[in-house]
C-alpha cells in the first residue's frame, strides 16, 4: 500500500504507508520539549531571589565606601545592609553586605568587586556557616508608670534585651540578635506600644563560624 505525499499541487511523491506513521509519531518532539522544560526550570532556579551575604576586605581610605556603595548604585543594586570598620589593622577595614538578588546577578557583583582596586578580598557567606548579629536601639516614648513595668517585664523575658536609657517619659532598649529575632521584638514593641516607637538598626555584622553558627 502505497500514499501519495504532496510537495506543490502539481507533484505528489508516493511514501510507504510504514515511513508516514514513522514521521507522524516520531518521539523527538516531545524529548526536545522534555529538554526545553529542564532549561526554563533552571533557568528559574537562577532567577530566584535569594538573600545574600558577603564579606569585603577593603583598604582603610577616605572615599571607599562611596566607591563600594556608588558601584551597587551605578548598576541598580539594592542593597539591605551594609556596615563597615576597622580590623585589626588599621590599614585595612571590613565591610558586611547584605542583598537580595538572584544567582546571575549576585555573580556579577561579585566579579566587579573582586575587579575593584580597593577591594583587597571579597568572601560569600551565602550559604557557610557564620555568626551574624544586628544591633537595634527602640525607644518607646510618652510611658506610663504601667508602660514602663511592662518594658521591664519585656526585657527580663529575652536574652540580650537590655535597658539602655531611662527618663521619666521614655525608655530605650537595646537588642542584639540575628535578623529574624531582631524584626520580632520589633513587631513586639511595635505592637505592644503602638505609634510610640522609634527604631534604629546598625545593620548586619558576620563572621565565619568555628563550631556553631547563628543566622
Amino acid at each position: 500500500m502505497f500514499l501519495s505525499f504532496p510537495i506543490n499541487p502539481y507533484f505528489s511523491m508516493p511514501l510507504p504507508s510504514w515511513l508516514v506513521f514513522a514521521v507522524a509519531f516520531s518521539p523527538l518532539p516531545y524529548y526536545n520539549e522534555a529538554k526545553l522544560k529542564g532549561k526554563n526550570r533552571k533557568d528559574d532556579c537562577d532567577m530566584e531571589m535569594k538573600k545574600r551575604c558577603i564579606s569585603l576586605y577593603v583598604e582603610n581610605q577616605i572615599g571607599v565606601l562611596a566607591k563600594i556603595s556608588g558601584l551597587f548604585a551605578g548598576k541598580s543594586y539594592n542593597l539591605d545592609t551594609l556596615t563597615v570598620g576597622e580590623t585589626e589593622d588599621p590599614t585595612v577595614s571590613r565591610m558586611t553586605i547584605e542583598m537580595t538578588m538572584d544567582d546571575v546577578t549576585f555573580e556579577q557583583v561579585k566579579k566587579q568587586l573582586n575587579r575593584n582596586v580597593v577591594v583587597i578580598k571579597v568572601m560569600d557567606f551565602s550559604d557557610i556557616p557564620i555568626h551574624k548579629t544586628e544591633l537595634v536601639y527602640i525607644k518607646i516614648n510618652s510611658c506610663t508608670e504601667k508602660d514602663k513595668n511592662e518594658i521591664f517585664r519585656i526585657v527580663n523575658s529575652f536574652d540580650h534585651l537590655e535597658i539602655a536609657d531611662y527618663g521619666k517619659k521614655s525608655v530605650i532598649v537595646r537588642y542584639v540578635e540575628t535578623e529574624g529575632k531582631v524584626n520580632d521584638i520589633i513587631d513586639l514593641f511595635n505592637k505592644t506600644f503602638i505609634n510610640r516607637i522609634e527604631v534604629v538598626r546598625g545593620g548586619s555584622v558576620a563572621i565565619e563560624a568555628v563550631s556553631t553558627t547563628t543566622r
